[in-house]
């Protein structure tokens, strides 16, 4: 008998460890649950909050858009717009935590794809010799025949028939593909549309090995002239066949100088050397300007992007939202 419970005895000894293990393990994983609950709600926390930040910075820069356009119409890079480091510098005194900086972009002086093509869809003679001058830089290391078969395909890509012209590509080419598509045959609407293209690969979109992409000078939106005074030398080296690297960057240099007249568009005749070159399709106003607006706090970030519409008599309009 004594035995008996002598073996009861450490059988509840050894149920009691275990219970009390148990407890214990349940107890820390229940503990680390909610460490990591209240961490994830930190988190969404400060997402959200992070997001306000950002919208916060976004508006603020419509405001100083909307306010530019009330002072004039002329649009140049001396602006309030302009200045990213102004615009940002006063954010931290906002919110008691996070900050913004906000980037604000004018497409008005890119190379406005879309207009390759006119009502028709046919070739637009004049924006097509301006694409393929902008393509030829040498900063882009693509020979004549790379850059006549991308503008071809370019044309194919946005008119609105399946009929290929030249060396473009139509969906007979596309549906040939390991991954097939079809061809859009309409208007690009986002420049990543652009991938899609036959000879357009992510290196020359993006940019790599120190090369500049091409995304960062080209616009979907625009009415074909292009803003002078914003426009990169890039650009201004494809506003005529007569504008060489040193002409581009001596016309940055003019316009960076305050003092200069840039209400003109023909202001570039005054630059030394360039007073026997012709530009057309060109203005000093801009109307389609993308704003980028990251919220900041420690770690996180927040970013909104926006493209906008900015014309003289008629309210801002936004086009394009997207939060990241």
């Amino acid at each position: 008998m004594k035995s008996f419970l002598r073996n009861n005895r450490g059988v509840a000894l050894i149920l009691t460890i275990l219970i009390i293990s148990l407890i214990v393990a349940l107890t820390l994983q229940f503990n680390t649950f909610t460490r990591a609950d209240l961490h994830a709600a930190a988190n969404l926390r400060d997402g959200i909050r992070l997001g306000y930040v950002a919208k916060s910075g976004f508006n603020y820069a419509l405001a100083v858009l909307i306010e530019d356009a009330s002072e004039g119409s002329i649009d140049s890079l001396h602006e309030a717009w302009a200045d990213s480091e102004a615009l940002s510098e006063n954010s931290t005194a906002l919110f008691d935590e996070g900050l913004f900086q906000v980037k604000v972009s004018d497409y008005s002086g890119r190379i406005q794809i879309n207009r390759l093509v006119d009502q028709d869809g046919n070739y637009d003679d004049f924006q097509k010799n301006r694409l393929r001058l902008f393509l030829n830089s040498p900063e882009f290391g693509l020979d004549p025949e790379e850059v006549d078969n991308i503008v071809d395909a370019v044309k194919d890509w946005i008119d609105a028939d399946d009929n290929s012209t030249r060396f473009g590509a139509e969906n007979a080419y596309y549906q040939a593909l390991e991954k097939p598509y079809s061809c859009k045959n309409a208007p690009i609407e986002f420049l990543e549309e652009l991938l899609l293209v036959r000879g357009i690969t992510k290196d020359l979109f993006y940019g790599s090995g120190g090369k500049p992409g091409i995304s960062n000078y080209l616009s979907t939106h625009g009415d074909g002239k292009i803003n002078i005074n914003t426009a990169g030398p890039l650009v201004l080296m494809a506003l005529s066949d007569e504008i060489d690297e040193e002409m581009a960057a001596d016309m940055a240099a003019y316009r960076k100088d305050k003092e200069n007249d840039l209400s003109d568009p023909k202001w570039y005749t005054r630059v030394p050397g360039m007073s026997d070159v012709t530009i057309d399709n060109i203005t000093t106003s801009s109307t389609y300007f993308e704003i980028t607006s990251k919220g900041f706090k420690d770690a996180m970030a927040k970013r909104v992007t926006g493209m906008v519409k900015r014309k003289t008599g008629e309210p801002i309009q936004i086009l394009s939202w997207k939060i990241e």
